[in-house]
């Protein structure tokens, strides 16, 4: 006991030490979050809508050549840093790989505090990475990858609550950055490759009681459960490991989901929903208010699990209350959300792609050319790759000029199923790859004609 009070006032003094040339901390509110300052970077995206841009203009074309650094942060880690950086009048929220926070002084680069994850020894971390913290009131909130949901003070790093998401045991795992809308912290999870049933889970973000969780991947009786034959559904993935859009007038989440699994669609015939799509859920109650699907039966690991970009645009004469998505499968989409719908606008290749042949201009459901749709037991050259033309960095837009800009690659792809059994004894079938031609990076945009 002694010890520990030792502790907790060494942290404190730390803590005032290390934060003391910063203003005192600004509550994060829930009015704040729907209009975030420009000087601030309040959650994954910067804002709900999912632009990914910001408006500030002291840098630019004429002086970027004049920077110079004036602290650096070494983490001490290893594995991939994928996490940006949130920022709060200058208190900065960092995650690390292992599910470490780091607070951090940004005028100085001095650490405040740092909280440290310990992981159970037998957790196999197959993506031992994490996406950022969702920032509320005087807390942050980290999801993990031995699928919990932590809620720490912002000023100490002192843990407040946690709860358990899944089961790790089960190949749940949690890699991204927590969503926070109506009072409550949203998370999806991901083990697809290791046959789990992809859920969307959402907390009271004062208390951690569970508020509801909906599943990507429906059960037998339900809407879209005829697209999974026999017992799919238990093991089909469907992950959503990157954070959602929020739409504050519908009060409506929008998140992309992953493929289906295993990977090979021919083990699971069917659309398989809600694989490849964009899901619209009721933040209030979590019901699945509607859906589109990118692509059905997915055999290339085309995750389209990015966010669509919440913006209107015209379109034959009228003003679309719109979403636009840069998908994996090389196709660039226009939706139209609406409270009850999700509808089929536009898509058009904005990169070479070989699968499709051609889309229902009503539904946007693509046909496509089955010699580039890999099985089991026989393989298919395609393009884009498995990792898609659109990567793990989603698209930014720039509202003044409508440019979407993201980064992609080219490569080919040899695919040949086979099969393997998971760490839970179900057989999981993965592809072998063989890359060839080129890797490159690309800016793609469009304008929305506003």
């Amino acid at each position: 006991m002694i010890r520990s009070s030792i502790f907790l006032c060494c942290s404190l003094v730390s803590t005032l030490l290390f934060a003391q040339d910063l203003p005192p901390y600004n509550p994060v509110t829930a009015e704040r979050l729907l209009n975030p300052e420009e000087s601030n970077w309040l959650m994954y995206r910067g804002s709900y809508d999912s632009h990914g841009f910001s408006n500030l203009d002291q840098i630019n074309t004429d002086n970027v050549d004049g920077l110079v650094p004036v602290w650096s942060f070494s983490t001490g880690l290893r594995e991939g840093h994928q996490a940006p950086p949130i920022v709060n009048d200058g208190y900065m929220y960092v995650t690390t790989p292992q599910n470490h926070i780091l607070a951090i002084n940004a005028r100085t680069g001095d650490l405040i505090w740092r909280y440290v994850r310990y992981l159970p020894d037998d957790l196999q971390q197959f993506h031992p990475t994490n996406r950022g913290v969702a920032l509320y009131g005087d807390r942050v909130y980290m999801a993990t990858v031995d699928s919990f949901l932590v809620s720490l003070d912002a000023l100490t790093g002192e843990l407040i609550w946690e709860v358990a998401v899944e089961d790790y045991y089960n190949g749940y795992y949690m890699t991204m950055a927590p969503l926070i809308a109506d009072g409550k912290v949203m998370v999806g999870v991901s083990g697809g490759e290791l046959g789990i049933r992809g859920f969307i889970a959402a907390y009271d973000v004062m208390t951690g009681e569970e508020a509801w969780k909906t599943y990507t991947i429906p059960a037998p009786g339900e809407p879209g459960s005829e697209s999974w034959p026999g017992d799919t559904w238990q093991t089909g993935g469907v992950p959503v490991w990157l954070t959602g859009s929020y739409d504050p007038e519908l009060n409506l989440a929008y998140w992309g989901t992953g493929n289906g699994g295993p990977w090979m669609g021919d083990t699971r015939p069917g659309d398989n929903l809600y694989s490849s799509s964009v899901i619209a859920l009721d933040v209030t109650t979590g019901e699945l208010k509607n859906h589109h699907q990118y692509h059905w039966n997915d055999s290339w690991d085309w995750d389209e699990v990015s966010a669509p970009i919440l913006i209107d645009f015209e379109r034959d004469g009228r003003s679309v209350n719109g979403m636009v998505h840069a998908g994996r499968n090389g196709y660039l989409w226009y939706l139209e959300r609406e409270a009850d719908a999700i509808n089929f606008v536009d898509a058009n290749p904005y990169v070479y792609q070989d699968v499709f042949t051609s889309i229902d201009p009503v539904t946007g459901r693509p046909e496509y050319d089955m010699t580039k749709k890999p099985g089991t037991g026989y393989e298919a050259s395609f393009l884009p790759i498995a990792l898609g033309w659109q990567g793990l960095a989603s698209g930014g837009l720039r509202p003044r000029v409508a440019i979407d800009v993201h980064s992609c690659e080219r490569q080919c792809l040899l695919h040949h199923g086979r099969r393997r059994d998971s760490i839970q004894s179900r057989s999981i079938l993965y592809g072998a790859r063989h890359f060839r031609e080129w890797r490159l990076f690309c800016a793609t945009w469009h304008r929305s004609h506003r």
